[in-house]
């Protein structure tokens, strides 16, 4: 076995494969850039060499200094996580002339899947069913829409080396192929080096279901199950679960077979996955495969037990699979939610900043139910603008996909992040949507469900309630503790009430509380009645109470007359006053807003890419205005309306943070 390995990545996988590499007993070693200094990453890995400044193009995708760090450390394989050069056969080849291990597949594998495609015309030589499209790449903007044009709209342009949403772009007519041409272009070469794009059909309402695979270098092979991926947004995965609530038994094994024999193949090796787009029917198209380790692979390791990272190593170091297609069982149901640093209230553009609080939920394990967190950030961190936003993945398990989605909201109530924009909101409130708890999903969930965006979840009545309940329980052991602060003048003693009215999401609550040692009753005016009990005490962020035997998950900070409450992805401002107080708060005027209409504010902290515009140009409605870049991913801002440019304040290469005004309008 070998006594140490580099990991050629950063961040949370980096963190996953050192812990794993850990309990085999096997040393690590961890790579950064200038931004990175500081990370999770290296502080766990038992040594650390630097690789360059802060971009990835100079530090982390670049194979010369990463080779260099394996000199100097001494590492006998390199694990590449995913992303990066984890899907490099250049960089395959490079290990293998150092000889050192890579811990993936081989160099021909790579280039013969890892490329889409050729992978795809591989699949189709082979006799996989693949979606329509033009195979051949696509040299400018006007042959992009030519193609697009003859395939017929939609249709998707994709980065060759492309992954995790990079380099990909829907088009529905001409100009918005055109323009998605130079942007996935673009984003092709700064994230992978590799700028060649092709164009295939975007097949609708499609799932986005994939396979594990797993192969040594005897010719055994194996699959693990299935992936439901459709939760998306932006072509990037936001929520998985393990195993589909679509496909039965007898097109998972169809699915797996094949994964497996297209594998075989191309001699590939280590854990890898085959993608399929699957219809209603469970009629299933081969997408492409990823030559490396999914960033969703936790699910799997839940419902099967095996670590994935664990057989890749193996596999890397000669073994055997010890384990066989009839040993492979899936146990119960798995769910992962992407925390990702981006405002869902801004129509999820990314966030960055300083994690002034970050206090995940406590890890556990027990036999109905597993919490698990996979990160590599920790609090006082910072999120940089030169990486993915991933913050963490979230995962829990138990014996029903019901069990399992349960578990997982109580776990997001419970995480706490504050700094930066996150979108722990919406993940929130996707676990107590109807499709999605149905299980009636597609890779469109997102866009038919929010097609405005997120604007922040409401909480059904009875939910409203129970928190109106716990406010108003809250409230009086806050008043308790006022009445006991010392130093007070004679004969003002303060009582504490029984008698409030809670407001939340536009309701009105009028109710009585009743107190003992054990907790609170609260009487309702409609002669309903919510038994709470709770150790919380004010100041605490988090409180976890018990509403009539039934555990709240709240997020609680102190406001004016009350308090601001984040739960199942609804974010509240709970007033609770005494009966005169509340009449008087009726009669109090809202601030308005100041008006920014004429105004273009920068949505994101990012890098102007370019302006479209001129001072005294008019604009019509949906022209582009300009290009703001943010963690490797192109944003073009359009116009609302039409209106006549009158100041530009920003130019191409300046960054701006959220709400910098770009451009003014007359």
């Amino acid at each position: 076995m070998f006594k140490k390995i580099l990991i050629a990545n950063r961040g949370e996988i980096a963190c996953r494969v050192i812990r794993t590499a850990r309990a085999m007993g096997i040393g690590t070693v961890a790579i950064y850039s200038d931004a990175d200094r500081n990370a999770l990453h290296v502080e766990m890995a038992d040594e650390a060499v630097h690789v360059g400044p802060a971009p990835a193009n100079q530090s982390y995708i670049v194979i010369d200094n990463v080779l260099r760090a394996i000199r100097d450390s001494g590492a006998e394989a390199v694990h590449p996580g995913y992303g990066f050069l984890s899907e490099n056969p250049k960089f395959a080849a490079a290990l293998e002339e150092e000889g050192v291990a890579f811990i993936g597949p081989p160099k021909g594998a790579i280039e013969a899947m890892g490329d889409k495609i050729t992978s795809k015309k591989l699949a189709k030589e082979a006799g996989v069913n693949t979606v329509p499209g033009v195979m051949g790449l696509i040299e400018d903007a006007e042959e992009a829409v030519r193609i697009a044009s003859e395939i017929g709209y939609p249709v998707m342009l994709k980065a060759s080396a492309g992954g995790g949403g990079k380099g990909m772009r829907i088009a529905w007519d001409d100009e918005e192929a055109r323009e998605g041409f130079q942007s996935s272009k673009n984003e092709a070469a700064s994230s992978f080096g590799d700028d060649r794009i092709f164009i295939e059909k975007f097949v609708t309402q499609p799932r986005h279901i994939e396979i594990q695979v797993l192969c040594d270098q005897h010719g055994n092979g194996i699959y693990l199950g299935e992936r439901e991926c459709s939760i998306q947004r932006r072509n990037q995965k936001v929520i998985e679960e393990a195993p589909s609530p679509f496909l039965d038994a007898e097109t998972r094994a169809r699915m797996g077979e094949q994964a497996v024999a297209l594998a075989k193949a191309v001699g590939y090796t280590s854990a890898g996955t085959v993608e399929f787009i699957v219809d209603g029917d469970k009629n299933f198209y081969f997408l492409e495969m990823n030559t490396r380790l999914q960033v969703e692979h936790p699910v799997t390791e839940l419902i099967t037990g095996v670590d994935l990272v664990e057989q890749m190593i193996r596999v890397a170091n000669g073994e055997p699979l010890t384990l066989r297609q009839e040993d492979v069982e899936l146990n119960g149901w798995a769910i992962e939610s992407r925390l990702y640093a981006e405002d869902p209230y801004r129509n999820f553009l990314p966030s960055i900043g300083r994690l002034t609080r970050y206090r995940p939920p406590e890890e556990a394990v027990t036999e109905t139910a597993i919490v698990r967190n996979d990160t590599g950030v920790f609090e006082g961190g910072e999120i940089s603008m030169y990486y993915d936003p991933m913050i963490a993945k979230l995962c829990t398990w138990a014996p029903s996909r019901s069990e399992a989605i349960e578990g997982m909201r109580v776990a997001l109530d419970a995480f706490e992040l504050e700094g930066i924009g996150h979108n722990l909101p919406f993940l929130s409130a996707v676990m107590d949507h109807p499709r999605f708890v149905s299980g009636d999903i597609t890779t469109a969930f997102i866009g038919e469900e929010y097609p405005e965006g997120f604007a922040g979840a409401e909480l059904e009545h009875t939910r409203l309630r129970k928190v109106a309940a716990a406010a108003a329980a809250m409230n009086r052991v806050a008043e308790i503790r006022r009445t006991r602060i010392s130093g007070r003048m004679d004969n003002h003693e303060r009582k504490v009430g029984t008698d409030w009215v809670v407001t939340a999401q536009g309701a009105r609550f009028d109710v009585t509380i009743d107190a003992d040692r054990e907790g609170a009753t609260v009487h309702f005016a409609d002669g309903s009645i919510h038994r709470v009990a709770s150790d919380w005490l004010p100041g605490q962020p988090l409180a976890r109470l018990d509403v009539d035997g039934e555990p709240l998950v709240l997020k609680v900070g102190r406001i004016t007359g009350g308090y601001r409450i984040r739960t199942r992805g609804a974010d509240l401002r709970v007033h609770v006053h005494a009966p005169r107080q509340a009449e008087l708060a009726a009669l109090m005027p809202e601030k308005q807003a100041a008006d920014t209409s004429k105004m273009l504010l920068c949505p994101m902290p990012g890098l102007i890419v370019k302006i479209d515009v001129e001072p005294g140009q008019e604009v019509q409605e949906g022209q582009p205005l300009c290009t703001v870049e943010a963690m490797k991913m192109e944003n073009i801002l359009r116009a609302e309306r039409r209106a006549v440019v009158s100041k530009i304040n920003a130019g191409p290469g300046d960054s701006l943070a959220v709400d910098d005004v770009i451009m003014e309008f007359e």
